[in-house]
Formats: structure tokens, sequence, C-alpha cells
């Protein structure tokens, strides 16, 4: 294999390493330049997950001839050696990351990137871990992607200012150290009995396992799949999240979408992997079915009794891991396409609203006087500054309060499931699906619990989200009509903008992504790719 794009699984990684490093070294006074290479990380990044998307479609034969783009760090064959992995489900989460990224990056122009100290290198470092946790090919190294992605968000969580947002904060870096001690736990354990991490590996020799080594493997899996539910922000275990990504400022809550979806996508693809070996039940039906109804009924229960319009947020990204949760936990592959489909669209739908919930608040005096003391923290509303008040919010766009009320009301569709935008298509797609599960005439009792979980946390939305439009747009006495800067408006209207592509090409995305589910459920093919794939070395090439 020649050419450059061989590195093609490496180079989500190794940009945004790199453009970090780059973003350290450089003054903070050279705002442009800054911005400018941060820009070009997270495009090169989308080219580069198109790219891949386009190879697992066939497009690149000579190279990977399975569509499973495998790259051997170091050159060392698997399994001795790390190994990415790019297959259709990986190129889907590193196209959808890179998009959301852009996006917040956009909305952070305005204000938040100059609103303390070094945001944009743990932005990128943040896009890095979220990048190598779809692409690594072994447990380990997915512990520390893991921890990558969650060191920086530990630093972008406290980004600004605010007592409540340090307070939350803290709760937040607590629960995850304790879920990545779980998770070293229980690699360590696997790794004892199988003598292997990687992935493929594992998948042969789980299932090869008896007696006290199967038991012990089982525990092991079992605090695995803890770790992955803490971080998924499954019930009991997401008492952290609404106060955490509600008080973490509006692009870093935007990205923080995605970040309980890994969690999702580590149980996924262990799960697909392991369960042919009838190994490990903590990936199956058995616990996430049931986990994730709980967890939706949580959700459901919490939009209902907060009245504040980022906890809100918080506990719809709670009902969308929940909803995941108990579709995956349903026997079968026919809800995995659905599922997927369903997690584009509440990523990019709530990654829009927690930016467009910032803006709104600025409608109202309280939120004005919340982005004064921001301003004055940092020194953005000093007349003589260059970063003043005036240099941050920017040009005012035309008929801003039309602009968030329209916003709203589409971010509300999604949310709830309503038509005609792709949220709607998502649940109706889900719930058909589950209704056709069974092998009889009849429906299964799981697939009428996860249709009436889905369907009465849709109406909780509604109600929940009518509610907070309400009492956004129509009863304040002294709503204060906010200047919004064009990146503003247009990173919120880049992810609504792609929602309603979704919905556009609904049926090519969801055959897309029934076939991806198709090949989740015959992992032979993943595991022969990363067995099979040869050290460059070995080729008669150049390592």
């Amino acid at each position: 294999m020649n050419g450059w794009l061989q590195h093609l699984p490496m180079l989500p990684i190794a940009t945004p390493l790199m453009a970090g490093a780059l973003l350290v070294l450089l003054k903070e006074s050279r705002r442009k330049t800054r911005l400018a290479l941060s820009f070009a990380s997270v495009l090169f990044q989308i080219f580069v997950a198109y790219q891949l998307l386009l190879m697992t479609t066939g497009h690149m034969p000579d190279l990977w001839p399975q569509n499973i783009a495998v790259y051997l760090v170091g050159d060392w064959p698997a399994p001795f050696g790390i190994v990415l992995v790019a297959d259709r489900l990986a190129a889907v989460m590193l196209l959808l990351c890179s998009i959301l990224g852009l996006a917040a990056l956009i909305y952070s122009t305005a204000r938040w990137e100059r609103a303390g100290v070094h945001f944009l290198p743990l932005f990128q470092l943040l896009l890095m871990g979220l990048n190598g946790a779809f692409l690594t090919g072994d447990l380990f190294n997915l512990f520390v992607f893991f921890e990558v992605l969650l060191g920086a968000s530990y630093g972008l969580m406290l980004h600004g200012t605010g007592e409540m947002r340090v307070t939350a904060g803290l709760h937040y870096i607590a629960t995850n150290l304790a879920a990545s001690f779980l998770l070293l736990i229980g690699i360590a354990l696997i790794y004892g009995v199988t003598g292997t991490l990687n992935m493929a590996d594992l998948a042969i020799r789980a299932g090869q396992l008896t007696g006290a080594d199967r038991r012990l493997f089982e525990a092991a899996a079992a605090i695995l799949g803890i770790a992955f539910l803490t971080k998924a922000a499954a019930w009991p275990l997401n008492f952290w999240l609404p106060n955490a990504y509600g008080h973490a400022c509006a692009p870093v809550a935007a990205v923080f979408s995605i970040m309980t979806k890994v969690g999702i996508y580590a149980l996924l693809r262990l799960g697909s992997l392991l369960l042919p070996t009838g190994a490990p039940a903590a990936f199956g039906g058995e616990w996430m079915f049931p986990l994730g109804v709980a967890t939706l009924i949580f959700g459901a229960i919490g939009i209902l009794a907060t009245q504040q319009a980022e906890r809100l947020i918080g506990y719809c990204v709670i009902m969308s891991s929940g909803t995941l949760l108990a579709a995956l936990g349903m026997p079968g592959v026919a809800l995995t396409g659905p599922a997927l489909f369903y997690l584009l669209t509440s990523v990019l739908a709530l990654g829009a609203f927690y930016m467009l919930i910032e803006m709104i608040e600025r409608t109202r005096s309280f939120g004005a006087d919340v982005l004064a003391v921001s301003l004055e923290a940092f020194d953005l509303d000093d007349p003589e500054s260059p970063d003043r008040s005036d240099d941050v919010v920017g040009v005012a766009i035309p008929a801003a309060m039309a602009f968030l009320g329209m916003a709203f009301f589409c971010c509300a569709l999604l949310v709830a499931g309503l038509p005609p935008l792709p949220g709607f298509v998502a649940k109706l797609s889900l719930l058909s699906a589950a209704l056709q599960t069974s092998a009889t005439d009849t429906p299964s009792l799981a697939a009428w619990t996860l249709v009436a979980a889905v369907l009465l946390s849709g109406l909780a939305g509604i109600i929940a989200l009518s509610r907070t439009g309400i009492r956004l747009f129509w009863t304040a006495e002294d709503i204060v009509v906010p200047r919004l800067r064009v990146s503003e408006a247009g990173s919120v209207s880049l992810l609504l903008l792609s929602c309603i592509a979704l919905a556009i090409w609904a049926g090519p995305v969801m055959d897309f992504l029934e076939e991806t589910a198709l090949l989740l459920d015959r992992p032979q093919s993943y595991i022969d790719a990363v067995m099979s794939h040869q050290p460059v070395r070995a080729l008669g090439g150049m390592p």
C-alpha cells in the first residue's frame, strides 16, 4: 500500500494532537493565527472522516478489500501492537463529531474562546480523544482516549467563571474519575484472564473460556459495563449530567452532547464482537433494555420537573441515552439501524439546543447580567480593549427574535420527535422495527414497553418544551432584544440544516445505517480484517 491514503485512520487523531500542541506554543495575542489553525484542523477532520466513510462503501478496494481500514501503529501486527480500525460505524461517528465540533468552534469565536485561557488547545484535545475512542481497536487505548477526552473536558467544563460552574464541574470530575477507575479495573481483569486487550482477538479468546476463567471474565465485563453506562448517563448513574452540562459554556455543552454517546458506542462495539461468543451478559439486552427504559422514564420525569432551560436540555440528553440503550437492548439488529439514525439526529439537535438557549437567555435581564459578569471577569467589556463588548457580541443579525423563536421551534420538534423533521423519522422507524421484532404476529412485551416509554417521553417533551417556550418568549415582561453575531446564528443553523438534510435524504441514510447494523451483526469481517492485516515491512514497503 502506497500513498498518504493508507494513513487515513491515523489522521483524525494526529491532526488535532498537532494542532493542539501548536496552539499551546502560540501566544494568546495571535488570535487570528490561532483561529485559522483551529478551523483548518477541524475542516481537515471533516474531510478525512468523509474519505473514511467513502472507503467503507468500497471506494478504495485496493487499500482495504474488506472495506474496513486497519492501521498498525508502530507496524506491529495484531494483537501485539496498537491497532486503529475504521469501519462504517466508526466513520459515521467521526463525521458526526467533526461536524458538531465545527459548529461549536464557530460559536466560540463570538466570545467563549477568549473567556479564559487554553480553550482552543483543550478543544482540539477533546476532539482527539473522541476520534481516538471511535477508532481504537483495543481496550487499553480505549481507556487512554477516554482519559484524553475527559482530561480536556475537565478544563473546558471549568472554562469561564461562576461558583455554580465550579461546583458542577467538581461533581462531574469526581464521577468520571470513579468511572475511569472501574474501567481500568475491568480492563486489568480481562487482560489477566485472556492475555489480550485487542478487541478482535478478545472476541476469539472469550468464547474459549471455561470454568473459573469464564466467571472472572463475566465479572470483568460487568465492571466494564458499569463504567460505560456511567459515561452513557444511564440511570441511576446520571445524577451529575443536568447540572454539569447546564453550567458549562454553550459551545462546550454542545460538544458534550456527543460524549454520552461514546459510552453507548463502546457498549455497541464490544457487544457486537463479544455477544456471538456467548460471553458477557453485561453487553446484552438482559441489562441494557431495562436500564434504558428506566433512564428514559427518569429523563421524562426530569424535564417535567425542571424549570431551568439548561437543565431541561440535560434531561433531554438523558432521554436520548435511554432511548438508545433500550433500542440496542432489544433482540436482533432490527432496531440498530434506526437507533443509529436517532443518535445522529439527537446529537445534532441537542448540540444546537445548548447554543440556542445561551442566546435566548440574553433576552432576559438575568441572562444579560450573567453575560456582563462573564465579560467583566475577563476584561472583555473594557472600552479601550480590542475585545470590547461590541466586538465580542458582533453585528446584529436581522430579526434576531424571529430567528431565536424559529430555531427553538425546530429544536423542540426534533427533541419531541414530531414531523416533518428527522426526529419523527427516527422515532417512527424505531417503533415500527420494535413491533416487528417478535417471531410471532403478536409483538412482545418488551416491544410494547419500548413503544409506551418512547411515546410517553415524547409527550413529556412536548409539554415541557411548550411550557419553556411560552415562558421564554411570551410571558417575560422585560425581554431584551439581543445582538447576535452571525457566527452564533450560523453555528446553530449549520446543525439544524444538517438535521433537515437527514430528513430529506432519510431513505439513503437509513439504508446505509441498516447495512452498518447488519455488518455489526457479522463481526467476523471485522475480526478477519484486523487479525489478517500485514505490517508494511512484511509487504516489502517502508514503514
